[in-house]
């Protein structure tokens, strides 16, 4: 299983959205990068949810339950399906990723701007000590 963050804009589309609607197609995505990083997801992979803007933080947890797709309203996107699975109380701030000094070389860190993309084994394992009852 592979980890993976994605950013989404809560007032477009907020893991609140993703909570009540229990699935959806993750769309937008344009950057080359950040496409790479859906046609890479398989599913059961997981995904950590980014709410950008105001809040920058890791707020909640996914799962990938599609194989990637070429995006059909946009040329050289691909979308991907998924499913809400947690909650991640509290949310966990970019400033305290940044604090920490352990992911200076992560693209959360690096490419501020970048919307999805694949998280590191040393990320997981920090937050699996923060959410010891997340099920990450």
């Amino acid at each position: 299983m592979a980890y993976f963050l994605a950013k989404t804009d809560p007032e477009e589309y907020s893991l609140d959205a993703l909570e009540r609607d229990g699935e959806t197609v993750w769309d937008g995505v344009k950057n080359p990068q950040a496409v790479r990083a859906i046609r890479e997801m398989r599913p059961g992979d997981r995904v950590f949810i980014y709410h950008s803007g105001g809040e920058s933080a890791v707020v909640g947890l996914a799962e990938v339950t599609s194989l990637p797709r070429p995006d059909p309203s946009e040329t050289g996107s691909w979308v991907v399906d998924l499913r809400f699975r947690a909650r991640l109380e509290p949310p966990t701030p970019l400033k305290e990723i940044k604090a920490s000094g352990r992911f200076a070389d992560w693209e959360l860190v690096r490419q501020p701007r970048l919307s999805t993309m694949r998280a590191p084994e040393s990320f997981v394992a920090w937050m699996r000590r923060r959410y010891p009852h997340a099920s990450l």
